[in-house]
């Protein structure tokens, strides 16, 4: 039985070790330096991501409140992956800041919470998980103690997650009224698309909105974005978006099937609203920052696409999006990162002649917005792709023909920037910035799987497999 215990929850109480180790080493007398700390906290990173990857097993705990499967275990790691790329990109920041054990502290509890948030079977659980993964972001938005945007940005973090969880908590309330049950095993049997339930599945799609991102939820993305330290953007924009988009197609699948004819409408509109906003907005925007908040909007948009499928290629689909995207997004927010944390500029203006100082650097920066753009042979363009194909299993040619509309106007934003780099002149470059060990590392993954994952489709394959 304790076996059992151990295994089912072997990354979650991984985490949990990480997270003591952490707090004995802040409350010890010794006094150690941010460079030997980063180094450890790395080590225990990579250590945790090999551990989840061998030796799991699916099962259920606590009365089937807790439930875990292969797709799940490859979706956690896939987070692990992207929070060790986000600690190897901020060794340049976080080496020169004073609350260096808070940092992971907070970013570490907000990934427990992703974690049972993934593995809830039960509405109020994954409540309770979603509050656990979104406070402590909204501390962390606040990192950058000096600065006023940063303190602008937690408070408009919180007043949003605050609205949007109230709204979610009200939808679960009017579900659990219409059907007496907060188990995802029962609720299917019990829905019969009464006016109540469909106003609580609205409630619900609403605070999910808020999450992830989707128009006309998404007010908040680019202040926060653009006011909190880039490594937490970076967390805000790949982990906690790609947790909250693996939960929103396990409940909207397996629990809300019965409505689906409503939830496919829902997605429609909001997949074409997302996509279209999303991109206009990003055409106009001059800091990297902001840019990349409305790119990843849009980005939304393609994946409430693959979602709207319906289907285990939606799934899938939807799964392989999340991993590129999460490289591609890392690698452009790695380039940034070390500009911001070396330069202090955050501006496309400032990238003008870049790679007369920086070749690799524009490179990575480069391969990264081809990818976001998908463009062949970058992963990107498969992961759209396939999230296009997944879509049009409903016969919705007119969402497909948007979305290819869309990837148009993408493709002129992201070019933008390239070309800035490579062609515009700069009276005042960014001078030829050091690279440390480990941001190149960081970078050198990134663009290593955004590459291999555009020529390799066994991986596509292999997460087909976990949802069968």
């Amino acid at each position: 039985m304790l076996t059992d215990f151990l295994l089912l929850m072997k990354q979650e109480l991984l985490l949990v070790a990480i997270i003591f180790i952490l707090v004995f080493i802040k409350l010890g007398s010794k006094e150690r330096s941010n460079e030997s700390l980063l180094n450890a906290i790395n080590i225990l990173l990579l250590i945790n991501l090999i551990a989840g990857i061998f030796n799991s097993q699916t099962g259920t705990l606590f009365g089937d409140m807790f439930n875990t499967n292969q797709l799940f275990i490859f979706e956690k790691n896939i987070l692990n992956f992207g929070v060790l790329i986000i600690s190897l990109q901020s060794y340049d920041w976080l080496k020169k800041h004073k609350h260096l054990i808070e940092f992971y502290l907070l970013l570490l509890s907000a990934l427990l919470g992703m974690f049972l948030m993934l593995s809830s079977n039960n509405l109020l659980m994954f409540y309770l998980a979603l509050e656990l993964s979104t406070i402590p972001i909204a501390a962390l938005c606040n990192f950058d103690l000096e600065k006023r945007k940063s303190s602008e940005a937690a408070f408009k973090m919180i007043i949003s997650s605050a609205f949007s969880s109230g709204l979610l908590l009200l939808g679960i309330s009017f579900f659990y009224g219409t059907t007496g049950t907060l188990n995802f095993a029962e609720i299917p049997a019990t829905l019969n698309g009464n006016a109540l339930q469909i106003f609580s599945f609205v409630l619900l799609i609403a605070g999910f909105g808020f999450k992830i991102s989707a128009v006309p939820f998404h007010l908040w993305t680019a202040d926060v974005y653009e006011g909190s330290p880039i490594s937490v953007t970076s967390f805000l924009s790949v982990i906690s978006k790609g947790a909250v988009v693996f939960v929103l197609v396990s409940v909207l699948y397996k629990v809300f099937e019965p409505l689906s004819e409503y939830w496919y409408t829902i997605l429609f509109l909001l997949s074409l609203l997302t996509m279209i906003i999303g991109n206009l907005f990003a055409l106009r925007q001059q800091n990297m920052k902001r840019f990349l908040a409305f790119s990843s909007i849009a980005q939304v948009g393609f994946i409430l696409i693959g979602i709207s499928g319906q289907s285990l290629e939606g799934t899938a689909s939807v799964v392989f999006f999340i991993l590129i995207y999460i490289l591609s997004n890392l690698a452009a927010f790695g380039v940034i990162n070390l500009v911001s944390s070396k330069c202090d500029k955050e501006s496309i203006g400032d990238y003008k002649g870049f790679y007369k100082s920086n070749p690799q650097l524009t490179w990575v920066l480069t391969i990264a917005l081809f990818s976001l753009a998908g463009i062949p042979p970058t992963a990107g363009f498969f992961g759209k792709f396939f999230l296009l194909m997944a879509g049009a299993a409903k016969n919705n040619y007119l969402l497909i023909t948007v979305a290819a509309l869309n990837m148009v106007i993408a493709l002129y934003y992201y070019l933008r920037v390239i070309k800035a780099m490579f062609m515009d002149a700069n009276e005042n470059p960014i001078e030829k910035i050091k690279i440390p060990f480990q941001p190149k590392l960081a970078m050198i993954i990134c663009v290593a799987g955004i590459i291999i994952l555009g020529i390799y489709s066994n991986c596509y394959q292999y997460i087909f497999s976990l949802i069968k």
